[in-house]
């Protein structure tokens, strides 16, 4: 199968509830690379890369997040590959 990256902005209540490194656990289940940060805006921003399926389920959880957080929407988008060698948070 082939590798490919997305990009995934969240908004809602994702900063200050542990988003980051459930998103960094999650990935690191699904074997993907990549990393999350917080913006100044209050969204947080994963770039994802890895298996499209791997990618597909972790966008779907995306959409959930950890117990505290309250998500009103994540928009996905294609990006280009790039090679990380693990998850990181920032």
């Amino acid at each position: 199968m082939a590798k490919v990256c997305k990009r995934a902005l969240v908004k809602g209540r994702v900063q200050g509830v542990w988003y980051r490194g459930s998103t960094q656990r999650k990935a690191q289940e699904l074997g993907i690379s990549g990393w999350a940060k917080n913006l100044a805006d209050g969204r947080v921003e994963v770039l994802m890369c890895g298996e499209e399926s791997a990618l597909s389920e972790l966008a779907d959880w995306l959409h959930e997040g950890p117990p505290m957080a309250q998500v009103e929407s994540v928009n996905v988008s294609d990006e280009p590959w790039q090679a990380f060698e693990t998850f990181t948070t920032g």
